[in-house]
């Protein structure tokens, strides 16, 4: 019998103000349900894997003790996940990569991001009106963007990899063919996504065979297995060329999507050059643009060196109050300067800048609150779902890849491309589609996120590595669409200026401000004290359940820790000694 809770909306006003508590609506899936099957911090001094799906680890684990480096072992449980958390790994979506490689001690990130396709148009999911049509850019064959795993997996694999492509594909056929055991987790994520998971033939055939009775049953992927299969004999040209890149621009075609074979033949993921910047003596290594996540972490970190954080104490009402106001001017800035740099000039260096940082800190004033409508986006001259995944590989030579990929909304557009077992992407949704409308996530955008064709959306995807005395420190990334930022500011404050180990790093508390709408959400619960404090500054609170998910790995005296965050209760660290 599936958890279910009723929904309780309690609003009680204090003042002028509004606490809003919003409790687990029916069909919402609380990690406290759950038994975490993360139990305790996992130790190793080789290696270190931490995935949101403990077999998608397992799989990791498998391929380095195989003597794979952490790329290839990234290549394995990406297409892992792929099959065992179905609503966010993916063939059929795109994600950002950041990596360390220990061989030439450089820094390298590879945005395989999805690409708008050639017919797309920039007013595309308007009315003749103007006005935005509901679901079209979130459900369905139009609202998929040209996919890019299979893409920069195979570039990753060409330039880093060690062991045989198809090698690293196997685990994940056999899971796809074998099948496993549906959890509980995935069970209740299942039932509550059935209306989008029934709405399409292809889609219903192949996640609907069990309903309602999902536990415990072993769950197969025929059709999946055998597109693997392809992929594995014949490398990414398995998936842009061919059979399968046919049957994705027929059943396009057949169903109003716009996806065609020209645009998977010409898709490419592009290396960037990662953003470096410092924290005090912490080197902090991000992704660049088309993320926004990289930069507004800077931009907030440099923030936030103005206060001293370790006195006001963590999760206190003032630490609130200084990490909202920040997160404010930070989430208005990336709703105008933001977008895909191939297409749109993002001034990076002045959103990075110190003297940029200096300006915002002294308009922030610990105990008062500046309303988001009085904070405007600066003029310089010069939209995701919770249900993206991360994960973390560090190998024994001491590589690191820090990868965070997605579908965008949980189980993407709910298009499976028929007879393929491929669940397609709704990533077209994080362009903006009309000025001043925000997407499924509450996030604004403006031209630099326009939809133009062969353009890469706006995403939140901040994978991150953070370095001290020059060798790894931590790498750090989450889902969350526009929370993910935020997660990954919180958890590089929490190891960096408290000191946590990646346990209470994961455990701790997160808040959330985002500029647009006013309010500020906050995890589980709040005292009356802090609650009464922030209601009287001017803020708008809302206790929300968790939407992130860290996947932590920390280098401490020559040892790995790994810890799966308790938010998803498949998630799990393991790691390798000698």
């Amino acid at each position: 019998m599936h958890n279910k809770l009723k929904l309780l909306f309690i609003v009680i006003f204090i003042g002028s103000q509004a606490y809003a508590q919003t409790y687990t609506p029916i069909g919402t899936v609380n990690p406290n349900d759950y038994e975490p099957r993360q139990k305790q911090i996992s130790e190793a001094n080789q290696s270190m894997v931490s995935t949101q799906h403990f077999l998608a680890t397992q799989v990791g684990v498998g391929i380095l003790e195989k003597g794979g480096n952490a790329y290839d072992a990234s290549v394995a449980i990406g297409f892992a996940l792929a099959v065992v958390l179905p609503r966010a790994g993916n063939i059929g979506g795109g994600g950002f990569m950041v990596i360390y490689d220990s061989s030439d001690k450089n820094n390298y990130s590879i945005d395989y991001r999805e690409k708008a396709p050639l017919l797309s148009t920039t007013n595309m999911y308007l009315d003749e009106n103007g006005t935005v049509i509901d679901n079209k850019s979130t459900l369905g064959y139009l609202a998929s963007g040209v996919p890019g795993t299979v893409a920069g997996l195979w570039s990753v694999h060409q330039r880093f990899g060690s062991m045989r492509w198809g090698e690293l594909i196997e685990p994940a056929i056999n899971l796809a063919e074998d099948g496993f055991e549906i959890t509980p987790y995935m069970a209740d994520m299942l039932i509550k996504y059935n209306e989008k998971l029934s709405a399409f033939d292809e889609t219903n055939k192949v996640f609907q065979t069990y309903y309602p009775d999902f536990d415990k049953k072993i769950f197969k992927q025929p059709d999946l297995a055998n597109t693997l299969k392809i992929i594995a004999k014949e490398g990414r040209d398995g998936f842009y060329k061919g059979e399968i890149a046919k049957k994705i621009a027929h059943d396009m075609q057949n169903n109003g999507g716009i996806i065609s074979e020209k645009d998977l033949e010409q898709y490419q993921p592009v290396w960037r050059n990662p953003l470096i910047s410092s924290y005090k003596d912490i080197k902090i290594v991000t992704m660049p643009p088309p993320s926004s996540g990289g930069i507004h972490v800077i931009q907030m970190l440099n923030v936030l060196e103005n206060f001293d954080l370790r006195k006001l104490g963590h999760n206190s009402k003032e630490y609130i109050n200084v990490l909202s106001e920040v997160m404010k001017y930070a989430y208005a800035d990336r709703s105008k300067h933001l977008g895909d740099p191939d297409f749109y000039d993002v001034p990076i260096r002045k959103l990075s800048s110190l003297e940029y940082a200096h300006e915002i800190s002294q308009n922030i004033k610990i105990g008062s609150v500046t309303p988001s409508i009085k904070i405007n986006p600066r003029s310089f001259d010069d939209k995701e779902s919770i249900e993206t995944t991360h994960f973390s590989v560090v190998d024994e030579k001491g590589n690191v890849v820090s990868s965070t990929y997605t579908l965008n909304s949980s189980f993407g557009s709910g298009v499976v491309i028929k007879d393929t077992g491929i669940l397609m992407n709704n990533e077209m949704d994080d362009f903006s589609i009309s000025p001043g409308v925000p997407n499924q996530y509450g996030l604004l955008g403006a031209k630099a996120n326009e939809i133009t064709p062969q353009k890469r959306p706006l995403s939140s995807m901040t994978p991150t590595i953070a370095f001290k005395n020059n060798d790894l420190f931590f790498t750090t990334g989450s889902p969350g669409g526009a929370k993910i930022i935020t997660a990954v500011l919180q958890s590089i404050l929490n190891m960096v200026e408290f000191e946590m180990d990646v346990a209470e790093a994961n455990n701790a508390k997160r808040i959330h401000h985002q500029w647009q709408p006013d309010k500020i959400q906050i995890e589980f619960d709040l005292s009356d004290d802090k609650k009464n404090w922030l209601l009287n500054a001017g803020y708008n609170i809302e206790i929300i359940e968790p939407a992130t998910n860290l996947q932590l790995i920390m280098k401490k005296n020559n040892t790995y820790y790994g810890y799966g965050d308790f938010r998803r209760p498949d998630s799990f660290a393991l790691g390798v000694s000698k």
